[in-house]
């Protein structure tokens, strides 16, 4: 039987390994393009054996995949610790909001050829869900505190809010992108 701390030495490693294939994976396509990476440049770049690479992963297409949906995951947890940071219900909601347009704006950095294959996939289909029903229950818990409308269900605004935030990534600067916030922000509060 193999000792339990050779066990997580092992997937500690095993671990190390599959992020560095994903952080060079990440640095050559965006420094080269994404059509000009190769295994063996990944290979060579994180310091390991093409026959190691391809027991991690079978295509430089599923590094990336995995490489966002690490991401994707981050932004989650972002937003949540954001939620959980912030006050009353209002106040959550407009920073959730606001970190959300960011990471949108981010988004804009990986270029026409990566952001074509990472987001235009089914693979976020999942995190899509999770994102509306977290920004869905932000929504009613803040109508319920009469910070936000409740004319309109809380599913349609938090559909209403991430489609209008996506925007963000096709804006020019961080104030171009608070004033989308601002202008998103006036859209949900209660009709006088």
């Amino acid at each position: 039987m193999v000792p339990k701390l050779w066990n997580e030495t092992i997937d500690a490693h095993r671990h190390a390994v599959r992020e560095a294939i994903l952080d060079t994976t990440w640095a050559l396509a965006t420094e080269h393009g994404l059509t000009s990476v190769t295994m063996s440049q990944i290979a060579e770049k994180t310091g390991i054996g093409r026959a190691t690479l391809y027991k991690y992963f079978p295509d430089v297409e599923a590094i990336l995949f995995a490489w966002h949906e690490r991401q994707i995951a981050a932004h989650l947890q972002q937003l949540v610790d954001i939620r959980d940071e912030a006050g009353d219900a209002g106040r959550r909601l407009d920073a959730v909001l606001e970190a959300y347009a960011f990471i949108a704006h981010e988004r804009q950095r990986h270029g026409a050829d990566l952001g074509a294959l990472l987001h235009g996939g089914g693979h976020t289909a999942h995190a899509q869900q999770h994102l509306q029903g977290f920004v869905r229950d932000l929504l009613a818990e803040a109508a319920k505190a009469g910070d936000v409308r409740d004319d309109v269900a809380p599913d349609e605004l938090a559909g209403y809010c991430l489609y209008a935030l996506t925007a963000a990534g096709g804006l020019p600067s961080k104030a171009a992108v608070r004033r989308l916030v601002t202008v998103t922000l006036a859209g949900l509060r209660p009709p006088r």
